[in-house]
């Protein structure tokens, strides 16, 4: 890879990464499923006028839409809100990794390799140590939203590779369309009106600029660039990178937010990323997937 463009990945996976940092700092001043639908209004409406069609089938637009924007996103912030800190948050849910080669294995009837499922065990540990000591004196609840997005997540990822969308950045943005709907319709009927009316009433400069990055940096800038990445290089080449994200996620969580950085959540980091890493290895002789 191009030295520039090795830096352009890298500025992807610690946009990712402060990504959590912005949506611990929104779900201040919005209830989640109402700050997961305002993300992705501001990320739709606009970029809706710039995009051609996703040149895909409407049903896999649809299915995307629902798992990754509405359930993944819903799940990972309704578990922020609910006490799981930033910095775990964006570790524990690279465990979407273990989940898209277990629905691919399930869904796609694709065998898991040896190292894949060696790379399973090691996030696994990871994972468990992490729920483990997360757990002590915490909402076990949260941990577990977290977790039911990471599966989502994965789940969203074999339904993309199945339907092998050509234009990344114009898939997401109909995907955010999607999901905007249904998330409003969820926080009034679970969040409630007066909720949802206080919060709009209430919206100021820093719920603005928490929401103007995850809709515009992190959705927008994050995967055009991925995508832009994904179309010059081979998807073995560009996937790498995605490991940078919980070490981003939970460095800029002790930066900005204070979460404590423990040598037992340390040691976790490096079980879940060694064990994603053994997931994305691929053999030379075969054509290698973006999970």
């Amino acid at each position: 890879m191009k030295p520039r463009h090795a830096a352009l990945a890298v500025l992807v996976a610690t946009i990712w990464g402060v990504n959590f940092v912005a949506i611990e700092l929104g779900l201040r001043d919005f209830p989640p499923l109402l700050f997961s639908g305002l993300r992705f209004l501001a990320a739709a409406v606009p970029a809706l006028f710039l995009v051609g069609p996703p040149r895909v089938a409407w049903r896999w637009v649809v299915a995307v839409g629902l798992v990754l924007g509405v359930a993944k996103f819903g799940f990972v912030f309704s578990g922020m809100h609910a006490g799981m800190p930033a910095g775990l948050s964006s570790l524990v849910l690279q465990s979407q990794a273990v989940f898209t080669v277990v629905f691919a294995a399930v869904l796609l009837r694709e065998r898991p390799r040896r190292t894949q499922l060696v790379g399973i065990g090691v996030a696994s540990a990871g994972i468990l140590v992490i729920a483990l000591d997360y757990g002590v004196g915490s909402p076990l609840g949260a941990f577990l939203l977290v977790i039911a997005g990471a599966a989502c997540w994965g789940l969203s990822n074999v339904i993309t590779r199945h339907a092998k969308p050509p234009d990344a950045l114009s898939f997401i943005v109909w995907v955010s369309a999607v999901a905007v709907l249904p998330l409003f319709a969820l926080s009034l009927l679970i969040e409630g009106p007066s909720a949802d009316l206080a919060a709009l009433r209430g919206f100021d400069w820093s719920g603005a600029a928490a929401l103007g990055f995850v809709a515009w940096v992190s959705t927008l800038l994050g995967f055009g660039l991925w995508g832009f990445l994904l179309r010059e290089y081979d998807a073995s080449t560009v996937a790498p990178f995605s490991l940078l994200v919980p070490v981003a996620g939970m460095l800029s969580a002790w930066v900005f937010l204070g979460e404590e950085l423990t040598v037992l959540r340390c040691t976790a980091g490096l079980l879940v990323v060694a064990g994603m890493a053994s997931t994305a290895i691929k053999p030379r002789d075969r054509v290698p997937v973006l999970t």
